[in-house]
């Protein structure tokens, strides 16, 4: 079909159009894809319950910035051991914006680990953060699953000093398979990372599941799905 000049024109534009949304979509993917915490447009925005005279953002309100002192952005205790006579043997103490108001918009946090001889940090993940783990003292058996359909198990025996990495939202675990105490402090890549502990949100949600879903799921006899329902899932954050 031969088109006139000006339909000719007309498709031109479209054509630049298109092109130009394209790319520019490529581009927003690219940079969501890339993203953790929004960066912060502003020297800091300390996190107040009490919203008069605030700005919202990052989920808080901020503190007039004229107003914030040295104590929002301190924290002291992460010294102290936390209790690991429980269920799993460890304990999580954490150190995000709910403890140090100033890390809000900032993007990062970190715990401290403890583990029990044979204790450990049991299946878990951090939906909106990528962490960085150190041992302090101790042997501990760490190890992360990639996503489907592969589900590959990436696994490493730390020992003090040593560092990993567990890549955000991928199921991750550390485990003391050491005689002794042991101790790790990590960093996470969120003001606040959030925790999903795997056993505990599949047999322990409330409501529960129903449990043919789960029966299905992991090919269990419901019974069994009943009795692990049953249980008390203990949350050592």
């Amino acid at each position: 079909m031969v088109r006139s000049p000006a339909q000719a024109q007309s498709f031109h534009f479209i054509d630049i159009r298109l092109d130009y949304i394209l790319k520019r979509t490529s581009a927003l993917a690219s940079s969501l894809a890339s993203a953790s915490d929004p960066s912060p447009l502003q020297d800091n925005c300390v996190a107040i319950a009490e919203p008069k005279n605030a700005a919202f953002v990052n989920g808080k309100f901020c503190k007039n910035p004229n107003l914030t002192k040295a104590e929002d952005f301190f924290y002291s205790g992460l010294d102290k051991p936390g209790n690991v006579s429980n269920p799993v043997g460890s304990a999580v103490t954490q150190v995000n914006v709910a403890q140090i108001a100033g890390l809000n918009t900032l993007g990062i946090s970190a715990v401290r680990i403890d583990y029990a001889p044979y204790g450990q940090n049991p299946p878990h993940t951090h939906p909106r953060a990528t962490e960085i783990l150190t041992v302090l003292e101790g042997t501990l058996l760490v190890g992360f699953v990639t996503s489907n359909p592969e589900n590959r198990l990436f696994t490493k025996v730390l020992n003090k000093g040593d560092v990993f990495v567990f890549p955000i939202g991928l199921i991750h675990f550390q485990f003391n398979i050491g005689h002794t105490n042991a101790v790790a402090i990590a960093g996470l890549s969120s003001q606040n990372p959030g925790v999903i502990t795997i056993a505990n949100a599949v047999f322990g949600s409330d409501p529960a599941i129903d449990p043919d879903v789960l029966s299905r799921a992991f090919q269990l006899d419901k019974n069994v799905v009943k009795n692990l329902q049953s249980r008390f899932w203990y949350d050592n954050n």
